[in-house]
């Protein structure tokens, strides 16, 4: 990585939850030394003072030259741009799957080295959740959108052990202000976490391509956080101040579009 101050990363999806976050918690990733060019398929009317905006829908090919464009002299690309639900699959796999084609083959044309993916839970959403959740096990999808995340995986492996970039894959759990059910407590992830997630995600040592939950430090939480604690990510935040305010857990967990998948009781 290129240690020089101020360090430029490319946040696509930068209009989106996470990427609000990325941007404003706890100071964000600006606030962590970070310089900030934004990328969304339409105007960024918030962009801040210092924040490079730019314009580009990673899911059509003529993206491509823009995507170059905002990652020339970049030292990182943190790719959070996508469906982020479940839906027809020619949809996900036109914004999910060649969208993240389109981004870390850009990156490789730029130069840049670190590449940061959002991935999910979904990619491995059939494993039960009374099992400690590990980065090693093969993946196991609960859905379309799952799918999509599990080729986003392959893809940041395809790209590090063919082109040598440095990429992380992050399993995100909720990202949210707070967990909804008995059920978030164990994969919340606090906005707050998030932003020293992707920190350490950006920062920490990365040889070829590591996957990482990611989630807060949750007393129930069953997800493996070694990968991402060798990276240097130290969470702060838990679920369980909130379990006395949440919903009791009731079984199906509706993806979107009509589907849903029943999480395995503990």
């Amino acid at each position: 990585m290129n240690e020089t101050t101020p360090r430029t990363v490319v946040l696509t999806g930068a209009a989106g939850r996470i990427g609000g976050h990325l941007r404003r918690v706890d100071g964000g990733l600006g606030g962590r030394g970070w310089r900030l060019r934004l990328l969304d398929a339409g105007p960024i009317d918030d962009a801040a003072g210092g924040e490079e905006p730019f314009v580009a829908d990673v899911g059509v090919e003529e993206s491509t030259e823009v995507l170059v464009e905002a990652m020339t002299g970049a030292d990182a690309v943190v790719h959070l741009a996508g469906i982020a639900s479940e839906d027809v699959w020619t949809r996900l796999r036109r914004t999910n799957v060649d969208g993240t084609y389109r981004v870390l083959e850009a990156a490789r044309r730029a130069g840049v080295r670190r590449v940061v993916l959002a991935s999910s839970n979904h990619a491995v959403g059939f494993y039960p959740s009374h099992e400690v959740a590990r980065t090693d096990q093969t993946v196991r999808p609960d859905s379309f959108y799952g799918v999509s995340k599990a080729a986003v995986e392959a893809l940041g492996s395809l790209y590090a052990d063919r082109y040598g970039l440095e990429v992380v894959s992050l399993r995100i759990g909720l990202c949210a202000e707070r967990p909804r059910s008995t059920f978030d407590l164990g994969i919340w992830l606090s906005p707050a976490d998030a932003v020293r997630l992707v920190d350490a995600a950006l920062s920490g040592p990365v040889e070829g391509h590591v996957i990482a939950f990611g989630v807060s430090a949750n007393s129930r939480g069953w997800w493996d956080l070694s990968s991402a604690l060798a990276l240097g990510y130290e969470p702060r935040d838990d679920a369980e101040t909130f379990a006395q305010d949440v919903e009791e857990y009731a079984g199906p967990q509706l993806l979107g579009n009509g589907m849903t998948r029943k999480e395995p009781t503990p």
